[in-house]
């Protein structure tokens, strides 16, 4: 599951890194510790633009904001968006709600950190401990995600978009049942592909991440809360009988 991460590197780092344009310009990003289900999220996506019949279309990789919680097009209203902040790996090519985007409406969810609350033990009566999650040694990387546009009664348009995920891997397995499928930077531009309509083929993305590539902490309960921002909230903390960077290098 992914419902809560950070997005804090540069605009101008996270056009180089995804090869993309600011569709509404730079100056529109902001940089964020804890982002939330519901709010605008930057994603990339790739669309055909432009050209008549003598230029023909070219494809352009954009980066946009949309709302965390796909909304399907045959949706009554939007209020569905909130079950569906992810989208199961294994069988989003199948299910009413995330097919038709499975194969046409693929984007990336650029994140530097997402963050995953680990249960106590069995039979005791503590409390969940929010840990940040990353890639080793890179600023931002890749969720792989679908992107939707509905439309209400008025003819406003709304478009969103959910996180795919998998199985986790073995660091991930401490945490969770499930993880964000974070996609190989090879990858993207397969992944994204408008003209990659094979739904199957582009599952075949879709996989845990290797463990030993990533690295994670818990952190204060600080970023329970939606609304907390800043760098407290990916601050290592001590946890007792836990080091800080307890998954490290693994």
């Amino acid at each position: 599951m992914c419902a809560r991460y950070q997005l804090s590197v540069s605009a101008k780092k996270l056009a180089e890194l995804f090869r993309a344009i600011f569709e509404e310009g730079p100056e529109m990003y902001v940089a964020r510790y804890n982002v939330a289900p519901t709010s605008p999220v930057l994603i990339v996506r790739e669309r055909e633009v432009g050209g008549d019949e003598a230029q023909g279309k070219s494809i352009r990789r954009e980066l946009v904001h949309v709302r965390w919680g796909l909304v399907p097009g045959w949706a009554k209203d939007i209020s569905i968006g909130t079950r569906m902040i992810n989208a199961r790996s294994e069988s989003a090519a199948s299910k009413p709600g995330f097919r038709g985007a499975m194969k046409y409406r693929r984007c990336i969810v650029p994140v530097s950190g997402f963050y995953e609350w680990k249960h106590p033990p069995a039979g005791t009566k503590g409390k969940k401990v929010p840990h940040h999650i990353k890639v080793s040694g890179v600023e931002a990387f890749g969720l792989a995600g679908l992107w939707e546009s509905w439309q209400d009664p008025a003819g406003n348009e709304l478009e969103t978009c959910t996180v795919l995920t998998c199985a986790p891997n073995e660091m991930m397995a401490d945490l969770h049942d499930r993880m964000p499928v974070i996609l190989d930077p090879k990858d993207y531009a397969r992944w994204l592909s408008p003209n990659q309509q094979d739904a199957g083929a582009a599952s075949a993305l879709l996989r845990p991440y290797p463990a030993e590539k990533m690295e994670a902490w818990p952190v204060s309960t600080y970023v329970n809360k939606a609304g907390h921002e800043g760098l407290r909230c990916i601050e290592p903390v001590e946890i007792e009988g836990q080091q800080q960077g307890l998954f490290a290098g693994l």
